[in-house]
């Protein structure tokens, strides 16, 4: 479908078209013929998602695992006598996350229902995210990336600020405030980085050695602007209060997609570029994900919003990610990959499940529920499959991930395993906890008495990512067969600049 020249920029650029579309249909159309412009802009949007999710999995069939370098390259250099240019590619790694993003997106569209107001200026949002999303892991210049990820911020403002919740104007600002300020420090990283070699050019950076000290330095920079991101304990509580207020496909793509681009961060720039200050770093980051699995899961025991639950739990699992990149073997990269891409499919179906019974009753509060499986049994079904692949049943992709991360943490240290399993066994009580509280039981309450099943959009909806669950729950190597190349290059990469230094 494609060809290897300008086929990222196609792909990256699509759903800014179908943004533009919309926005001329927008200010063209008749303006008291508002349910034609809502109907329209829904299908448009659908369609611009679906073609670029085609356009994704074509290009996966085409990527060639077994190099470990970048391909689908586009480069045009803009300003040549300082460096500056457009360039993108993917790797065994950033192509899995191009993929899942794009999956999620149309799922996010069928999931807006409950939006009725300015939809088509909520469509032209999330279509702008979408193509942000994607340029950030696909750049290959340092402007480029830096662009796209700040960029991404604008939409995500925007959907929590105008369609959120009661404290939809709180919850933004700090969203934006937070992630505004650690990014300001990879800034002035960068900006450092292009100094010192004349170059935004990301794989010749990846080639270049830093010195020890500009390493430390350089290293803290962008781990500030990741660590706020992913988001790592304790820089972590914007997250709860933008997942409570967004609406329920913000939250979708909130903890699909834009929390791996920290983790995305730490394998492209911190790791390769940075050896020797990622290891000195590491016992820094084992600590804060070890106390982040724990403090975070038993937070998410304390809650009494079944969302704001979800939210923490994301948090926790984001704890196994970061401490199996830097245990840097191929156990905990894998796994910390494995667990992004399973976390991006498996949190987005609980705040579906959220969302199903917020847009019937209007809360989220656990002590209004109870008794639903006897009003919603297959409702009741996919929620508990989603329950167990969070808490990490074997059989479903949420195993998979974690046990190798723990794999790879029990090789550098023993005690990081243990103390990462705990997150394993709070997350069992929280998340069984949560479920035996809204499903099980008799329902006492009268107001559910009028409650209804899932309708055939919300089955496909949820159906497709139960799919999804259970194949890379029962196939792992779909992912690891892609990455392997990649993952292995990356590795060595990182021992050889150790062995160096330390000659």
């Amino acid at each position: 479908m494609f060809g290897q020249e300008g086929a990222l920029s196609i792909l990256t650029f699509a759903p800014t078209i179908g943004a533009l579309i919309l926005a001329i249909f927008r200010f063209t159309s008749r303006a008291d013929d508002q349910e034609l412009i809502d109907r329209n802009s829904r299908h448009v949007a659908l369609a611009t998602t679906v073609v670029t999710l085609i356009g994704a999995l074509f290009m996966l069939a085409d990527f060639d695992s077994s190099n470990p370098g970048f391909q689908f390259v586009h480069e045009v250099t803009w300003l040549e006598s300082i460096g500056l240019g457009y360039r993108m590619g993917v790797d065994g790694i950033s192509i899995l996350f191009v993929v899942l993003t794009a999956a999620l997106m149309p799922i996010c569209i069928l999931a807006s229902g409950a939006i009725k107001k300015r939809v088509a200026d909520y469509m032209i949002a999330f279509l702008l995210l979408e193509t942000m999303m994607i340029g950030v892991f696909t750049s290959l210049d340092l402007v480029m990336f830096y662009i796209f990820f700040e960029g991404g911020l604008i939409p995500m403002f925007l959907m929590i600020g105008v369609w959120g919740g009661a404290n939809r104007i709180y919850a933004a600002m700090k969203f934006f405030l937070y992630t505004l300020l650690g990014s300001v420090l990879m800034l002035i990283a960068m900006i450092f980085m292009f100094q010192e070699t004349g170059t935004t050019d990301i794989t010749v950076l990846l080639q270049t050695e830093f010195g020890r000290d500009a390493q430390t330095w350089l290293w803290l920079a962008f781990f500030a602007s990741f660590a706020v991101k992913m988001p790592m304990w304790p820089v972590h509580t914007w997250l709860p209060d933008a997942h409570v207020q967004a609406p329920t496909a913000g939250s979708v793509i909130l903890a699909g997609v834009l929390l791996k681009m920290g983790g995305y961060g730490f394998l492209r720039f911190l790791l390769p570029m940075f050896p020797d200050a990622s290891l000195y770093f590491a016992p820094l980051v084992y600590t804060l994900s070890v106390i982040g699995i724990i403090v975070t899961s038993l937070i998410a025991f304390r809650q009494t919003d079944i969302k704001k639950l979800i939210a923490y739990s994301s948090v926790a699992h984001m704890g196994f990610v970061t401490m199996g990149l830097f245990t840097m073997n191929e156990y905990g990269v894998q796994g910390a990959i494995y667990q992004m891409i399973s976390h991006g499919v498996i949190s987005s179906a609980l705040f579906l499940c959220v969302g199903v019974i917020y847009d019937r009753m209007h809360t989220r509060e656990i002590a209004f529920y109870g008794g639903l499986v006897h009003r919603m049994p297959v409702y009741a079904a996919l929620f508990a499959l989603f329950a167990m692949a969070n808490v990490g049943l074997p059989g479903t992709s949420g195993f998979i991930g974690e046990i190798m991360t723990l794999v790879g943490a029990f090789q550098v240290n023993p005690w990081i395993a243990f103390f990462g399993t705990t997150g394993v066994i709070l997350s069992a009580v929280y998340m069984l906890t949560v479920y035996r509280d809204v499903v099980f039981g008799e329902m006492t309450n009268p107001k559910l008495e009028t409650i209804v099943d899932l309708n055939w959009t919300e089955i496909f909806i949820l159906v497709s990512l139960a799919i999804g669950t259970l194949v890379l729950g029962l196939f792992s190597t779909l992912i690891t067969d892609v990455t392997a190349s990649s993952v292995d290059a990356l590795i060595n990469q990182y021992n050889a600049a150790l062995s160096a230094t330390a000659q």
